[in-house]
């Protein structure tokens, strides 16, 4: 029957012509729904099961829902509704489903133009017809699915909200919005769009009565006050702000990362004319170029201090936000932030949802500066290594305004940028003095003129360690000044690169001040922080080093922060200036014994340990290689995450220090960790292209494997250090690796081990052509899988066969086994196992001819890589690419190539070459057309 309407948004069901046909129970309309959330995919039975009775069935559940479905399909026919592998299919199109009715116009209203996108919001939100799934059995369709349908429906009410708001339909918005924020007060930006609107519309008293509501409801239901932005609002709303304010705020995101202001900031008062005066030309004609103000010197001198007082002076003049990024130029491990990690960060603050932040690192850039082009935004780019990490971090819009510390001139920045630089040299006698002061007070500095004088002298105008001496008397108000001064210079320890030629100007003396000065925990924690070597470092990593609770290391960290020792950059996040990372790296060795040294040791790398196993589930979780590890010391404290997304962001934050922790543990003697460290990082890298990474980890981890003869060690460390040199194409030397992984795998008796590694071993075997003998491999790892009942590695060698033997010519027998292994990992919930697969049986259809079903296989692959399996989303495009071009669409060809292109030049580059060659074809083929 044509013109069918599959409703799921109100009550579910199917109409024809305005007429309701059925289902008539509520079980029936449960399966129904699950056939129609994707149409077209095949849904296991225990999906069903347990969507209708949740994890408890009845003995009858199966024979209940074939009963359901059978008359389902005498009320769909002739709608197709298939059957197969346990599995249900329900062929509709899409179109007529009003739940992707729904999703595709409010796709359209975000892409389009804002004239026609308040259309668009209308005809999305016209598909609701009361709450979504709320008639069907079971708790987890309304409750779970039908939760986060609302979520999107209100989402979209926000969205074209704020649309209206720019386009000054003030009236429609409170129309709007009144009563869902009735229903929904603490969704705080419906609260503020409303409170907006209604200050534009002349009900300003209306709309300070909405703020008390809402914040009151706020206190009592959730014990917290309104965020910034409603707080913004309702402040524009009291001060009679202008009304474009008021919007352009109530609709955008407005990021405010910059750090604390420094309290008792005092002198530079030259340098913060300078910058008033820069400052006061912004936007001026004739050269319209954003103003950047460079500030630079040596380690210690207040760069960063000055420039975040700038910062908070000036901010007022930019009411779009600011911008703040550490961009870890100069660092204990010398690894400068890349910028495109910048960029994905500062995208995320100005609102922009990860699923449309761009892969290229060009589109990137390219969306950053459209979202600064009409705002006035101050952007903070902190601690640069070079001219060439700070420019891609430029906005192009005069109205902007960047800062940038760095210990490096960048005179590339001032030559073709146009850079204002300011050299910040040391504080003068009365500007330290003035520090004193305030830090100290009137009376007490007054007090004791000559041991002043002396202690300004000891700090050799450095801000740094002026800082921390008065830091040091802050903490002893009863002593004399002058009673402090012999124990300052009465120090044997210095930093050998900043030695004076006196204990005035002597670094390493200065430092010994505040330790000195620190409670016995604040003193144990700031020295055994010279044991961890990343440039930030988690709470939960500082209190494994301690061994002490949570809130315990909380404190500790707070008493280190108010002495200048650590910073916390986030709520969590810490970071310490390098010069004083290496003097308590150097304090953790003269004060500490060996064996207190080694117990941190043991604790900080079971933290690391454990937290990357952890979150290595979530990014494989069903194709691991099994490992015994210890459980975490006492005191030891492990991070949980929610999800993927959490989980890729600790790794990508701790990459750096996983890679230094590698070669540390197999100094210090922790040989089990070594190898295991390397295994819990494994996915991580491999998965986002780290290929020498991963290869210099399993080095030191092999070498370390091979000393002490554990045998399951090496077996593990070929196995990684051989997938990393099959993807840097040194071919001879993976293959050597991986059947030495192979051999001792079977040694082991591990049937698993053995089959990853004959999975790897056929992948190298396909990347040079061999196809037979990567075939035979995994038909060996199948047989493998298939004797211990490991599923999921049973599903992915079902496709790899799939996958060799339509490179053979066998096409039926390889989407035989590419459909078997398609539902077995759509059972187990499989995702990037069904990525695979979905690849894979692009490439069959596309081999026999068939490219636009090859095509949509792709497209489905790439949909679920997207954002999580960087490696693989970029081996897809170039075959996606082709099948576009054998189904005529060389234009799409063309673009899904520079994806492909602009990836594998971040981590392939023999990959990228190949792809360029294969887009100069596309081009010419594009220049011949008629």
């Amino acid at each position: 029957m044509s013109g069918l309407d599959f409703r799921l948004l109100g009550p579910v069901g199917i109409w024809h012509e305005g007429r309701h046909l059925g289902p008539s129970t509520a079980q029936q309309r449960s399966v129904l729904a699950m056939l129609l959330l994707d149409p077209g995919r095949a849904v296991p039975m225990e999906r069903l099961v347990d969507a209708l009775w949740g994890p408890r069935p009845p003995a009858s559940a199966r024979n209940a829902v074939q009963g359901h479905v059978s008359r389902l399909r005498r009320l769909l026919a002739p709608v197709p509704l298939r059957y197969s592998s346990q599995s249900y299919c329900l062929d509709v199109d899409r179109r007529q489903v009003d739940l992707h009715r729904f999703r595709d116009a409010v796709r359209e209203a975000r892409e389009g133009e804002p004239a026609a996108a308040g259309e668009r919001f209308d005809a999305a939100l016209a598909e609701w017809r009361g709450p979504a799934l709320s008639d069907t059995a079971g708790s987890w369709l309304p409750e779970v699915v039908g939760q986060g349908l609302e979520e999107e429906r209100l989402s979209a009410i926000e969205e074209q909200s704020a649309l209206d708001m720019t386009l000054g339909r003030y009236e429609a918005v409170v129309a709007r919005l009144s009563a869902l924020v009735a229903e929904h007060p603490l969704r705080e930006r419906s609260a503020c769009l409303l409170l907006t609107a209604l200050h534009h519309c002349g009900r300003r008293t209306d709309a300070l009565t909405l703020f008390r509501t809402v914040r009151q409801q706020l206190k009592d239901e959730l014990g917290i006050e309104p965020g910034a932005e409603l707080q913004r609002a309702h402040q524009d709303i009291l001060h009679g702000r202008s009304s474009s304010t008021a919007t352009k705020r109530a609709v955008a995101t407005v990021p405010q990362q910059l750090p604390s202001d420094i309290q008792h900031f005092t002198g530079r008062e030259s340098e913060k004319a300078a910058l008033r005066a820069l400052l006061s030309r912004t936007g001026e004609a004739p050269s319209r170029a954003v103003p950047v103000q460079l500030i630079t010197g040596t380690g210690g001198v207040g760069k960063t201090a000055l420039a975040v007082h700038l910062a908070h002076q000036i901010k007022g003049s930019f009411p779009d936000g600011q911008l703040y990024a550490d961009l870890r130029g100069f660092g204990p491990t010398g690894s400068p932030l890349p910028s495109t990690d910048v960029v994905r960060t500062f995208l995320e603050a100005l609102g922009v949802p990860e699923s449309r932040i761009p892969v290229s690192p060009d589109a990137r850039i390219g969306l950053y500066r459209s979202l600064l082009a009409t705002r006035r935004v101050l952007v903070f780019l902190d601690n640069a290594r070079d001219a060439d990490q700070v420019r891609p971090l430029l906005p192009g819009s005069p109205d902007c305004f960047v800062l940038v510390t760095s210990r490096d001139a960048l005179t590339g920045l001032v030559a073709v940028e146009g850079a204002c630089p300011l050299a910040l040299g040391l504080f003068t006698a009365d500007e330290a003095r003035e520090l004193m002061i305030r830090r100290m007070g009137a009376d007490r500095v007054a007090a004791e003129p000559e041991a002043i004088d002396s202690l300004i002298a000891m700090c050799g105008g450095l801000p740094l360690t002026l800082g921390i001496v008065t830091a040091r008397a802050a903490t002893r108000p009863d002593f004399p000044l002058a009673a402090l001064l012999p124990e300052m210079c009465a120090t044997d320890s210095g930093l050998d690169a900043f030695e004076g030629d006196d204990a005035r100007s002597d670094l390493r003396t200065v430092f010994s001040w505040s330790h000195r000065a620190l409670s016995e925990d604040g003193a144990r924690l700031f020295r055994l922080l010279g044991l961890h070597q990343g440039s930030v470092f988690t709470t939960a990593a500082a209190a494994s080093l301690t061994g002490t609770p949570l809130p315990g290391a909380r404190r500790t960290l707070t008493e280190l922060a108010r002495a200048h020792l650590t910073d916390e950059r986030t709520p969590g996040l810490h970071s310490r200036h390098d010069l004083l990372w290496a003097y308590a790296h150097e304090l953790v060795h003269t004060h500490d014994t060996e064996a207190d040294r080694q117990e941190a040791l043991h604790r900080l790398l079971d933290h690391y340990l454990h937290t990357a196993l952890l979150g290595d589930r979530h990014l494989n979780r069903h194709h691991q290689i099994p490992v015994a590890v210890s459980p975490p010391q006492a005191g030891v404290s492990v991070t949980e995450f929610p999800d993927r997304q959490q989980a890729l962001a600790w790794f990508r934050l701790e990459h750096e220090a996983l890679m230094a922790l590698v070669p540390q543990a197999a100094r210090a003697g922790f040989h089990t960790h070594t190898w295991q460290l390397a295994r819990a990082a494994r996915t991580f890298l491999y998965q986002q292209g780290h290929f020498h990474d991963q290869e210099t980890m399993h080095r030191i981890a092999l070498e370390v494997a091979e000393r002490t003869a554990e045998v399951e060690a090496q077996a593990y460390c070929h196995f990684g250090m051989g997938q990393a040199q099959v993807r840097l194409h040194r071919y001879e030397d993976g293959r050597s690796h991986l059947q030495d992984a192979l051999d001792l795998y079977a040694k082991l008796d591990d049937h698993i081990g053995q089959a990853v590694a004959h999975t790897q071993l056929a992948v190298l075997e396909g990347m040079q052509g061999h196809s037979a003998a990567a075939l035979r491999h995994n038909e060996r790892a199948l047989v493998l899988c298939q004797a211990v009942d490991h599923r999921a590695g049973e599903a992915m060698a079902l496709n790899n066969i799939g996958w060799y033997r339509a490179e053979l010519g066998e096409h039926r027998q390889a989407l035989q086994h590419c459909a078997e292994a398609l539902v077995l990992l759509q059972t187990l919930g499989d995702a990037m196992g069904e990525a695979a697969t979905l690849d894979s049986l692009g490439y069959i259809h596309h081999s026999i001819g068939q490219h636009e079903q090859a095509i949509s296989y792709y497209e489905r692959a790439l949909g679920i890589r997207r954002g999580r399996e960087r490696v693989y989303q970029a081996e897809t495009l170039p075959q996606l690419a082709e099948a576009q071009i054998a189904a005529g669409r060389l234009g799409q060809a063309r673009d899904t190539l520079c994806q492909a292109l602009e990836k594998f030049e971040q981590f392939a580059p023999r990959d990228a070459d190949r792809v360029r060659r294969r887009l100069r074809e596309v081009d010419e083929l594009i220049a011949s057309r008629p």
